[in-house]
């Protein structure tokens, strides 16, 4: 779990902004953890939960996060909705969207309905903890029924605040989202920043949209690479840091562990009390790079969401990349390129001059990339449209509950995405 110290520390900081946020089973938790049940992020004060710790932990994704839905949907007073990721509260609001109908009518009858991914003996447990509820029943028909703008405000009138514990980098486009439908007028809090399995910092600003994060110097040892990278790269102290300037994290998380580049890169916006406030940016580990042009994360996602803007009626919903190389001879004798797979609304399908307006926005922003693609050293890319759900498929083949990879590098995965491809 988070220590307690940041808990304790997010408690007062929820209690100070969000005056009924406290109260007794008025928060709701949709968090996956497979292996054992994840500590929510007040977990000094369990009674704070509605939902049952065992519900985080069966072995399905889906059937997870769906019993969690269930309980949720029982506590019409809920104050705080928390999710572990921004992709499970996404996902859970999806399953809402298309299973509404099956809900209510587990809440009319205090059933927990058989699925897969959800073991006998677990969903005997969990039905014990039902009651039949006619009323929270009509209540949940009326509101998905009149749609799904602004629902989660509508379900739990007096929810407060949406937690969510990863929200920055890309994970933002689950987020904003939400923030446009399901979540409308709902303030998103992404309490603490966390990497390599370590706490580094939490966020003092709850009602700010984009979240930063004061790094706490006693929770872990931490270094940082300047970016862009120097020809002698000399790491500094969290004292030697520069406002505006981009880092690459090193990190020793506890005393006796080995230190170790953490793949995330961090661009310091400010000082609070001498500690500096940081904004995580991107990931390294999710550049592409086919010809060692490297692409960053969250400028590739700035791309992308500059091409589907000048698609009439299109909004992004989710994306994944491929580099060819693992296409194999799938790919053909074509030069080495990217195949991006998105999940879209507002188009049922897409022409070939807007598939080009992807590698045109590229071209126009990394000159790098446009220098190669006028070589003929990096061809085309390949755009793809998948269906309703694809995305949500390939986080529950995922296996544990991690960011969205917005880039495959296992067969098993790009295999499932081609197979969900509608245009």
């Amino acid at each position: 779990p988070v220590p307690a110290q940041g808990s304790l520390l997010y408690l007062d900081i929820l209690r100070a902004t969000f005056p009924q946020a406290l109260a007794p089973r008025g928060m709701a938790l949709l968090s996956w953890a497979p292996a054992c049940p994840r500590a929510p992020a007040g977990w000094p004060l369990p009674t704070l939960y509605c939902t049952p710790a065992e519900a985080g932990a069966l072995p399905s994704r889906a059937a997870a996060l769906r019993v969690q839905l269930l309980f949720a949907l029982r506590t019409r007073a809920l104050r705080v909705l928390e999710a572990g990721l921004a992709s499970e509260l996404h996902d859970t609001l999806v399953t809402l969207r298309t299973g509404w109908h099956g809900l209510a009518q587990d809440l009319a009858l205090g059933r927990m309905s058989p699925q897969p991914g959800l073991p006998e003996d677990t969903r005997g447990r969990l039905q014990a903890l039902l009651a039949p509820d006619a009323t929270r029943a009509a209540e949940v028909r009326a509101e998905c029924a009149r749609g799904f703008e602004g629902i989660v405000q509508r379900l739990w009138p007096q929810l407060e605040v949406v937690v969510v514990g990863t929200a920055h980098g890309t994970e933002q486009l689950y987020c904003n989202t939400l923030r446009q439908a399901d979540c409308k007028g709902l303030p998103f809090y992404c309490p603490f920043y966390q990497a390599a399995g370590a706490l580094l910092g939490v966020n003092l600003w709850p009602q700010e949209p984009a979240p930063r994060f004061l790094l706490c110097p006693d929770w872990a040892f931490c270094e940082f690479l300047p970016c862009p990278a120097e020809e002698e790269p000399r790491t500094v102290l969290l004292g030697e840091l520069w406002e505006g300037r981009e880092y690459g994290l090193v990190l020793t998380a506890l005393p006796g562990e080995y230190r170790c580049c953490a793949g995330e890169v961090l661009r310091v916006t400010g000082f609070h009390k001498q500690c500096p406030v940081v904004e995580p940016v991107r990931r390294e580990s999710q550049a592409l790079s086919v010809r060692g042009e490297s692409i960053p994360e969250d400028r590739f996602c700035r791309s992308l969401c500059r091409a589907v803007g000048m698609w009439p009626g299109a909004r992004l919903v989710d994306y994944v990349c491929v580099e060819s190389a693992l296409l194999g001879a799938s790919s053909g004798a074509c030069a080495p390129h990217y195949e991006v797979f998105v999940e879209l609304r507002g188009l049922r399908d897409l022409s070939e001059g807007q598939r080009y307006k992807l590698d045109q926005c590229l071209q126009e922003d990394f000159p790098i990339y446009k220098s190669f693609r006028f070589k003929g050293s990096i061809g085309p890319l390949r755009l793809h449209m998948v269906g309703t759900g694809a995305f949500a498929r390939l986080r529950d083949t995922l296996g544990s509950p991690v960011p969205m990879p917005r880039v495959l590098r296992e067969e098993r995965l790009l295999q499932l995405i081609q197979s969900t491809v509608i245009s």
